[in-house]
């Protein structure tokens, strides 16, 4: 399902302007590429609705401009430092015979039915969050899955490991397949436990007496020999 959003175009510029709008609840932007750059301003409810999907940062977009509608790409945007507020919004324009550069964020699967987890009482640790991914804007999916069933303990996926989906490549130089995705480990609490009662069970070993030696026994007293009676 393609998300849309309506912006018209906005005449106005400078810091004076942009204040103006936001007071009066838009969000002032620019979209650029393929053509001229165009100043535009959204609903800043809408739009701050839209930024909290996952989908919203990873997929075409069709941009309602003024009723010319477009596909487009999220490529920046600005939040007031501690207010929960949009300042300014960027987006790009796509072709669809173009191949794009995006970052898709990864879906890890089967985790607690894998080796490392299951029998081995392991915490899978996600090195890496997201991928840069270059596709044509039709092959652009919203996530890639990784599937965690075979990890053991003590190993890890690499985005080599991982499979793309049909007409996605990695973007970057070819020594990224080996960059670790996700590992599984044994939770560092326990390891430290382990090792604490390593080290108490020793001095405690080492404590203990030696086992008595059985005594002999002593010889009993022999008796003085009787006097003899008197005449």
């Amino acid at each position: 399902m393609t998300t849309e959003i309506a912006a018209t175009t906005r005449k106005a510029q400078g810091t004076g302007a942009s204040r103006r709008l936001r007071k009066a609840g838009r969000v002032p932007g620019i979209v650029y590429g393929d053509g001229e750059p165009a100043l535009i301003d959204i609903d800043h409810n809408d739009l701050f609705h839209s930024l909290r999907k996952e989908t919203f940062h990873a997929s075409v977009l069709t941009l309602d401009l003024d009723g010319e509608k477009q596909q487009v790409l999220l490529r920046d945007f600005v939040m007031h430092p501690f207010r929960q507020q949009v300042q300014h919004i960027d987006f790009q324009r796509v072709s669809k015979d173009k191949k794009i550069h995006m970052k898709v964020p990864l879906h890890f699967a089967n985790a607690e039915i894998s080796p490392g987890v299951k029998l081995s009482g392991g915490i899978v640790s996600h090195v890496m969050n997201d991928l840069n991914i270059v596709c044509l804007p039709a092959d652009l999916p919203e996530f890639i899955e990784v599937d965690l069933s075979s990890l053991a303990i003590g190993h890890s996926i690499h985005v080599a490991d991982i499979k793309l989906p049909k007409g996605v490549e990695v973007a970057g130089h070819g020594h990224l397949g080996d960059a670790v995705v996700a590992t599984v480990q044994i939770p560092r609490g326990a390891v430290e436990a382990a090792a604490t009662a390593e080290v108490e069970a020793a001095p405690a070993a080492e404590a203990k007496p030696a086992a008595a030696k059985p005594t002999a026994a002593k010889p009993a007293a022999a008796k003085p020999a009787a006097k003899p009676a008197a005449k």
